[in-house]
């Protein structure tokens, strides 16, 4: 068995990834527009080494936000369009007869990539979803008892519709629980509809997933270089202590009927160092965390029936319960 060693890549000064981040959102932004959130935490998931699960009605960009990124950081990029007939060794790979020789090989599935997109996850059922477990969590996928590790950098990037119900797959907690991220999408405000319409109809920018204005910013060297760069920023013990709080006071608030693990806390200060890179900064602040709260938790807990009848949502509950946590002040 061969296992695939990381890609050498020289340290990369603060000012030096700060600015190729910045390169890449501009890149992305010249097709993707109205989601500056969005397209923030999608990049704080590529620095953290994390996964992501993009969530929105149709027409929002998820799919071509995630296209923008994966021609922007270059590597090879699979995409699965996840449905009921979908099966685990469609997405693994699995071992074949070859008749000439008459001895097994293995065929590597779609997973064997750098940039993964899962689209519409939830439309195929519980076995098939369970398929990227090992590979998110390990970065290796086992087939006929051997594993075969996957080449870094590695990023599963899902979609999901939040509408449509009928025919779909909740996704179970411990698949939830691998995703870094849950990114919402929302609608854009009038003047950013506006331009949006004005852009397409003029073709300024991406329509029908064309993505072919993007440029690649950085080689998969630097690619792990920024997400190394990421892991060198400073998380000062009292801001480690406050995620741990705001992810504690999950279990006890009233109408958070299951709180968020450990996972959570760990999700916030992962992607709390790629807030204060991108921002040019070596350490973490308070407000990172804060920023991060909902991204990181709402696909974590649970809100109690009683919530729910009123049409309150997680991020409703999250919101207030952050309210009641004190942050450090110094």
């Amino acid at each position: 068995m061969t296992t695939s060693q990381p890609l050498a890549s020289p340290p990369l000064a603060l000012d030096q990834a700060a600015a190729q981040v910045s390169a890449i959102r501009q890149q992305i932004g010249l097709v993707v527009l109205g989601q500056d959130d969005a397209i923030t935490h999608l990049l704080a998931t590529f620095l953290s080494g994390g996964h992501a699960l993009l969530e929105g009605v149709p027409g929002m960009g998820k799919t071509l936000m995630v296209l923008a990124l994966a021609r922007a950081l270059g590597g090879r990029f699979s995409r699965i369009q996840f449905t009921p007939d979908l099966m685990p060794s469609d997405v693994t790979g699995h071992a074949m007869l070859d008749p000439q020789t008459r001895t097994f090989r293995i065929r590597k599935g779609p997973v064997f990539t750098n940039l993964l997109l899962a689209d519409e996850i939830n439309r195929a059922p519980a076995k098939t979803q369970a398929a990227l477990l090992e590979v998110m969590q390990e970065q290796q996928v086992t087939i006929e008892g051997q594993a075969h590790p996957l080449a870094p950098p590695f990023l599963c990037l899902a979609t999901q519709n939040p509408i449509e119900q009928e025919g779909t797959y909740p996704l179970p907690e411990a698949q939830l629980d691998r995703f870094l991220l849950k990114i919402r999408l929302d609608y854009p405000d009038a003047e950013v509809e506006a331009a949006i319409v004005q852009d397409v109809t003029l073709g300024r920018v991406g329509h029908a997933l064309d993505v072919r204005r993007v440029n690649q910013v950085v080689t998969l060297e630097g690619a792990l270089a920024l997400q190394q760069a990421a892991t060198r920023i400073t998380v000062d013990g009292r801001v480690i202590d406050y995620a741990t709080r705001v992810v504690r006071a999950t279990r006890r608030r009233p109408g958070i009927a299951i709180g968020a693990g450990t996972r959570g806390a760990i999700a916030l200060v992962r992607a709390s160092r790629a807030l204060a890179l991108m921002d040019g900064r070596d350490f973490v602040t308070p407000d990172d965390i804060k920023g991060l709260v909902l991204p990181a938790l709402r696909h974590r807990v649970a809100i109690a029936p009683e919530l729910e009848v009123e049409g309150l949502s997680a991020d409703d509950a999250l919101t207030s319960m952050l309210q009641a946590v004190e942050a450090p002040r110094s």
